[in-house]
């Protein structure tokens, strides 16, 4: 039987798309370049001849990120499968609502997540224009939408503030998320032209020309599309620049990606680097020795994690730079004495380390707010003695190498690490294989370098900015501009050795000081041959002292794609901060010693090496680290705080650490990029038009977004969905208060008496994509309104659905997202948390976007993640995040870790990690 007009099975409209099993790399252009395996004859057209999807089955195939796992490789599949299932209650407003955190949300685009299903029809009165069909590929765009940042049927924080929709929600939004993905997709089609506007008036009705205006502008300025280093991209650079000058402070992949792009719209620019080369802790250094043995060296960043939407990949497919050397999995593992690792004992161990990650994550969970202020050392630790079996040395000795492994991948010592926080990254992972660039990295900086006005060896040492415009000082020389751009890794900023007049807001301070910043080292090493062979690329070693675990824990082998027999030795944790007082005579020593133990007991005599370089990136000047990690105390909120432009859009932020879902990776240095010349201009633009742009979040946002949550957690009223706050003391009807309304993920319909292809159609996609990448399990919106006015709403009868009806249409208010409260709140919210007097306040770094919602109830998502990544081999159910697991065992393991964390020393100042390497 035909369901009735209900807009949710609208999507049926769409042609059936068949589901199946398939590999992520079959998506036609799912990724900017191919990848080279070894032992295999790359196939130079695949981007161009798209693999259609068979349609045997309904399942979708989503490859799994390996960052957690960068130092070894995870040994099984590294896809992660999304089974089909029933057709459900897809919201064609398409809005996840944290879209929505600073504008309305019309009543309509609630409606349908709040109450029964069957009262979705409703909210088909209010649209007039169809779902739009582009084209037949539209399950492969939203994919590739997704590997460039956007969700799959909802809108991003950004568009909603950038206003690319009159309203959000509806028909409009859907048609509007369509275009974006085709000209998303259309534009990875080749990367090295110009996508135009007039490519998609043929193929976008008419009555849609202005979601395509919308989406395309926001594309273009936002550089999503139409960015890199392509001949085509490079002619848009205007000969004369006509709008004001702009200093960039940096050359790293930040600095070099927003000059570009200030160049493109018209700035003059003028970049200012320390060091005598672009690139910062990007550095290729060539290597060489006598019969012309040479090697690309990539001294810092080196591993393009994830190629999926990479846009570093696209600058080298840009390069036609696009035989990338997949990292293979295999990863042989050698005790102290130079003997293999039993293979069941590896296994074993690895699979409990897996365990005692997933305790951690499900303790969190358990322990809320609480968990911010512990560590995922002490965690790990405490899991180790109560669930540990009796262990012999060689396996204690193969834990401490997993702990160093993931110092590695995090930047930092997990006691330092942040229990709550440590992964809050995870679920923007791009997916895809992880990579070396054959000839190193230094490729992608010379491009972008080329013809970009760099002056070298100037130390900023301070910057004075206000109203009116900005001041930088180098040595005795002062660049005076409209607006500058701070790219300084955040081992600089922690230092102070770049003065800000006036000091930079607390808050900034403040997450300065919470933000982790980590210690990697390498000891890079040319020899005549590759004595250790080319058949892997990576091998690890056991150290048998547990302070040394990260001490030449793990070998890299660059011997395909460096050009020579190169071998890089890694140093991680506390063995970093050990090994920048170590003479490089010794540490190379140190390095041979274990080699030699590993391969001569094999009869494979180890030479001397050529050309030794040791690195020293704790005490880099320019850098004073090596990237950024969650330490404790610390939240993803405090990536956006360092990202938060001051001087009224005069002094803008970049870096790697900047962006909540990209730290500590070169792909993510180079985004922020392009996000902050998008803002400079758009405050340009503004200044030139005389219009005032709103600040959001506002001075107080963060203080008191913390305050909001914690006030909410014993509301004054609380009635289905729906709670309130108000002043306890003022018991005036017309004194205002705070509602909040809890929306939680839409419910799935039956299945039962849909048509056989409307199980196929995009419906399904969105909801299987938003489900697995939106993470949006539980949100809250809010709104102002009166004592009187909420305790009227209490009394409606009908349900959540009558009251949302009540609340939109009788009082005619409006829902928003926390930072839509603005500061017109802020003095409530102040006012309230006084009267209440003095609850315990939590921690500042639990209210925003990744607030407690996020860490009681996203964590699970992290989980399941994290299971894929990291080669568990549990078959274990991950609980739901809100179940009650708490019993004697679970309470006992809370209180032990409570005692260990009362004995760990407290965390002071990370010394940080390297970009990403």
């Amino acid at each position: 039987m035909d369901p009735p007009d209900d807009i949710a099975d609208q999507f049926s409209l769409f042609p059936p798309i068949p589901f199946t099993l398939y590999d992520p790399h079959q998506i036609p252009n799912p990724e900017p370049f191919p990848v080279l395996l070894p032992n295999a004859n790359p196939n130079p057209n695949q981007n161009s001849d798209p693999t259609p999807i068979p349609s045997s089955s309904h399942f979708l195939s989503f490859s799994i990120p390996k960052k957690r796992r960068r130092g070894r490789p995870q040994r099984s599949s590294t896809s992660f499968n999304i089974a089909h299932f029933p057709n459900g209650n897809l919201n064609p407003n398409g809005n996840d609502f944290a879209s929505t955190s600073s504008g309305s949300i019309s009543v309509n685009s609630i409606r349908n997540n709040v109450g029964n299903a069957s009262s979705l029809p409703r909210a088909a009165a209010d649209t007039s224009d169809e779902i739009i069909v582009i084209n037949r590929e539209s399950t492969a765009e939203a994919v590739l939408a997704l590997t460039a940042g956007f969700p799959a049927d909802s809108l991003t924080d950004e568009e909603v503030d950038a206003g690319v929709l009159p309203v959000i929600g509806g028909i409009e939004q859907v048609n509007y998320i369509l275009i974006r993905n085709h000209i998303i997709a259309k534009w990875r089609e080749n990367v090295s032209n110009w996508v135009t506007k007039e490519m998609f008036v043929d193929t976008i009705p008419k009555h849609c020309h202005t979601l395509l205006d919308s989406a395309y502008n926001y594309l273009v300025s936002r550089g999503f599309i139409n960015f890199g280093v392509a001949p085509a991209i490079k002619e848009k650079i205007l000969s004369e620049p006509n709008k004001p000058n702009v200093v960039v402070i940096g050359a790293g992949l930040a600095g070099l990606a927003a000059a570009r792009q200030m160049m493109r719209f018209g700035f003059k620019v003028t970049v200012l680097e320390g060091r005598k080369r672009a690139g910062g802790r990007v550095y290729t250094k060539k290597m060489e020795g006598g019969n012309r043995v040479c090697a690309a060296a990539d001294l810092g960043g080196s591993v393009l994690t994830g190629t999926l939407g990479n846009p570093l990949g696209i600058v080298a497919r840009q390069l036609s730079l696009t035989m990338l050397h997949k990292v293979r999995d295999k990863c042989p593992l050698y005790s102290s004495d130079g003997k293999p690792v039993d293979h069941d004992m590896d296994m074993k161990v690895e699979t409990d380390f897996n365990r005692l990650l997933d305790k951690a994550s499900r303790l969190r969970q358990l322990m809320g707010d609480v968990s911010v202020d512990v560590s995922l050392g002490a965690a790990l630790e405490t899991f180790r003695q109560v669930y540990g079996d009796d262990v012999n040395a060689e396996e204690m000795k193969l834990f401490n190498w997993h702990l160093a492994n993931l110092e590695y991948a995090n930047a930092g010592l997990i006691s330092k690490l942040s229990l709550a926080f440590w992964d809050q990254d995870d679920p923007y992972d791009m997916g895809g294989d992880h990579c070396f660039l054959p000839g190193g990295n230094g490729r992608l900086v010379q491009a972008l370098a080329e013809n970009v006005p760099i002056l070298y060896e100037k130390t900023v040492n301070t910057i004075r900015y206000s109203n009116h415009g900005v001041q930088v000082v180098a040595g005795n020389q002062v660049f005076e501009c409209d607006m500058a751009l701070c790219t300084v890794p955040l081992g600089v900023l922690k230092s102070g050795s770049i003065k800000f007049i006036p000091e930079l807001p607390q808050r900034k301070l403040d997450g300065i000081k919470r933000l982790g910043f980590g210690l990697l080292n390498k000891v890079a090493m040319l020899f005549p041959h590759a004595f250790w062979g080319t058949d892997l690329d990576t091998f690890g070693h056991l150290s048998d002292d547990p302070s040394r675990r990260g001490e030449f824990f793990l070998f890299y082998s660059y011997a395909t794609v460096a050009g020579g027999p190169l071998l890089i030795a890694l140093v991680a944790g506390e063995a970093a901060h050990k090994f920048e007082s170590m003479p490089p005579t010794d540490a190379v020593t140190l390095v041979l010693q274990i080699l030699k133990g590993i391969y001569e007991p094999q009869g494979i005599n180890v030479p001397e090496p050529i050309q030794t370089v040791c690195t020293r990136w704790g005490s880099d000047p320019f850098s004073l680290g090596s990237y950024s990690n969650v330490g404790v105390g610390a939240s993803g909120d405090d990536y956006d705080i360092l990202a938060e432009s001051v001087g009224d859009g005069r002094l803008f932020f970049a870096g790697e650490a900047t962006t909540r879902r990209y730290p500590a990776t070169m792909h993510g240095a180079f985004l922020t990029g392009l996000r902050e010349a998008a803002n400079m201009a758009h405050y340009a633009n503004a200044r030139s038009l005389k219009i005032k742009v709103g600040r959001s979040p506002s001075k107080n946002a963060h203080s008191c977004a913390s305050l909001l949550a914690d006030l909410f957690r014993e509301p004054d009223l609380e009635f289905g969905s729906f709670s309130v706050i108000f002043g306890r003391k003022n018991a005036d009807p017309k004194s205002t208060a705070i509602l909040r309304v809890t929306f939680h993920e839409p419910r799935k319909k039956s299945h039962e008496g849909s048509k056989p292809d409307q199980q196929h159609s995009n419906k399904l996609l969105f909801q299987q994509l938003q489900s697995h990448f939106n993470q949006q399990q539980q949100l809250h919106v809010y709104t102002l309104l009166s004592r009187q006015q909420a305790l009227e709403l209490r009394e409606v009868r009908g349900g959540d659905e009558m009251r949302l009806n009540y609340l939109c249409e009788k009082l005619g208010v409006k829902l928003v997202g926390r930072k839509g409260l603005g500061s017109t709140a802020d003095s409530v919210i102040a006012a309230i948390k006084a009267q209440r007097g003095n609850r315990k306040h939590t921690s500042t770094s639990l209210a925003s976007k990744t607030g407690t919602s996020k860490l009681k109830t996203g964590s699970l998502k992290r989980k399941l993640i994290r299971r894929a990544k990291v080669v568990s081999k549990s078959n274990e159910s991950a609980p739901p995040p809100n179940s009650n697991l708490v019993n004697g065992k679970v309470s006992e393991e809370a209180r032990t870790l409570h005692q260990a964390s009362s004995n760990t020393p407290g965390s002071g100042q990370n010394h940080g990690d390297m970009s990403r390497q």
